[in-house]
């Protein structure tokens, strides 16, 4: 996925730093070690980029995971149900458990696009 540093591509879909693309935003990286989801550091030791904007910045996050979340929805229901060709009791099923499977990944992509509409990549906070 290298090829794609330097976008906001990369910066969504890795967690790193936005605007420098070195650290990732979160202490750990398995989005999965529930109670440490979505713990971020204060700053990116490389650019001193501060995460937190400002108080209740991440609130905004919410905005976005709802089409996150529905395109999730979407995709289980389109596999499930038009590709697997399961009912509809079924692929309602496959899809609860596929919000629910996904919660920690939906939570984290919705937090790196919302940063990523403010902060943008800059190659002269890599190289200091």
């Amino acid at each position: 996925m290298n090829f794609l540093k330097g976008t906001k591509i990369y910066s969504i879909f890795t967690g790193c730093c936005p605007v420098c693309h070195e650290e990732s935003m979160y202490e750990k990286s398995n989005p999965y070690k529930l109670n440490q989801t979505l713990k971020m550091h204060e700053r990116c030791s490389h650019c001193s980029t501060k995460y937190k904007i400002e108080p209740s910045f991440f609130y905004g996050a919410m905005y976005v995971s709802y089409p996150v979340g529905i395109a999730f929805a979407v995709a289980a229901f389109v596999i499930s149900h038009l590709i697997l060709k399961l009912n509809l009791v079924i692929s309602f099923l496959v899809i609860a458990g596929t919000m629910i499977g996904f919660l920690p990944v939906i939570l984290r992509l919705s937090r790196n696009i919302w940063i990523n509409f403010f902060m943008h990549y800059s190659k002269e906070k890599k190289l200091s």
